[in-house]
């Protein structure tokens, strides 16, 4: 039988008085990565926040691996195994590249994966061992996101939450960051990857979830969604 890694279930969220998710529901699978899509304001960032502690819900159900989360604090929930690349990358810029990964630091909490090191950041991303020493300020964006990413999966996640990875970079830079992407979720990570980018995201996800207006307009798959022109005209602007 298959293990959800992240289930959001019947999840209603507000900021202040917005009601702005609305009984969202799905599930990320073990070892597969969820596409979440939608409009501008369609309430994907808000998932990311409700999943990841930052916000909590008014009603409704996270679990982990089976083990509810919802309500709990950020650094419970890490500890449960799941890290966020946030949308803005929100690098510590007064740290060098090595303060970053290294305040980040956190044993696995499971022993299925080979545990995330410096060595193993610096393997998967050179650039990032060649600017160590390096002001993280300083950086390129590309640089950035590798180093947000690198953050991420210092903290040895189970699920990963990915925010936008692909936001404000040059295409040869984009390029780079999605076949980061292929490989963590090879390597057996469960990766909720949340994009403006469709495209980017059927190229790489299992499932696909679309956001409208803060509800669960659309589940299905790449595939499927590539042929129809109705639900991504309506839900996300292109044929």
């Amino acid at each position: 039988m298959a293990t959800d890694a992240l289930r959001l279930a019947h999840i209603d969220a507000y900021y202040g008085d917005s009601h702005v998710l609305q009984d969202v529901s799905f599930a990320l699978g073990e070892a597969r990565m969820l596409g979440l899509l939608g409009r501008n304001g369609a309430g994907k960032s808000t998932c990311m926040s409700v999943a990841m502690g930052l916000l909590a819900p008014r009603r409704g159900s996270v679990t982990v691996f089976g083990a509810e989360v919802a309500g709990r604090s950020p650094e419970t929930i890490a500890a449960c195994g799941v890290a966020l690349v946030p949308q803005g990358r929100r690098i510590f810029r007064s740290l060098t590249v090595r303060e970053n990964l290294a305040v980040a630091g956190r044993a696995p909490s499971d022993g299925k994966h080979a545990p995330w090191t410096l060595d193993t950041v610096f393997a998967m991303f050179p650039r990032l061992k060649e600017r160590a020493n390096q002001m993280a300020a300083h950086l390129s964006g590309g640089e950035q996101q590798m180093l947000a990413i690198g953050r991420a999966l210092m903290g040895n996640p189970r699920v990963l939450l990915m925010d936008e990875p692909s936001e404000g970079l040059a295409p040869q830079i984009v390029h780079e960051v999605m076949e980061t992407i292929r490989k963590l979720k090879k390597s057996g990570l469960s990766i909720v990857l949340v994009e403006q980018n469709p495209t980017l995201v059927f190229d790489v996800a299992d499932d696909i979830v679309l956001l409208n207006t803060g509800q669960v307009a659309v589940v299905s798959t790449p595939a499927a969604l590539k042929d129809d022109a109705a639900a991504l005209r309506q839900h996300l602007g292109v044929y």
